[in-house]
């Protein structure tokens, strides 16, 4: 079952399809397709795909980086050999680099700390003022009950006359 060539142009392939495809993993796809300018596209339902031809130039793309990196991996013995041979000019310029790093870091280190430092006070403050907001919507919360209870009493008094006043009975529905 042999597919026309227009057929393998508009067939579409998953990443995982294009993961097996490179042997790759998705960082690679994703470094790839940056160099070959390749957007991968997304369907109806949000899912990415590939075309035939993108995935064509994304293994062009693969080889041409595996042939550039074969010949610094063969050169870097080299470099090692001339690490080692690193003028005493240019070692105590990286050792002042360092303990200027370290230096910048200790300073920055102790501002952050100074400023931090009342923080922990502020999170105890809004701890306990969180937890007397609740105390007080739930005295609010009982306060509307007993409003409520207390207005139902209170209208449950008819006026009869001459200042007196009747309590009619109230007939709860169980």
């Amino acid at each position: 079952m042999q597919m026309t060539q227009t057929e393998l142009k508009e067939r579409t392939l998953t990443p995982q399809e294009v993961r097996n495809i490179l042997k790759t993993d998705n960082k690679e796809i994703v470094e790839l397709c940056k160099k070959a300018a390749i957007r991968p596209r997304k369907n109806e339902k949000g899912y990415t795909y590939f075309s035939y031809d993108e995935v064509k130039n994304l293994r062009k793309v693969q080889e041409k980086m595996n042939n550039g990196m074969s010949n610094p991996i063969s050169k870097a013995p080299v470099a090692v050999e001339t690490t080692s041979a690193v003028s005493p000019a240019i070692r105590s310029i990286l050792t002042s680099l360092q303990e200027l790093e370290d230096k910048l870091s200790a300073k920055i280190s102790k501002v952050i700390d100074e400023k931090l430092e009342g923080m922990d006070d502020v999170v105890v403050e809004l701890i306990r003022c969180k937890t007397d907001n609740e105390t007080l919507k739930q005295k609010i919360v009982d306060l509307n009950k007993e409003v409520y209870q207390l207005k139902n009493e209170l209208n449950s008094y008819k006026p009869v006359g001459l200042g007196f006043y009747k309590k009619k009975e109230i007939y709860i529905w169980e």
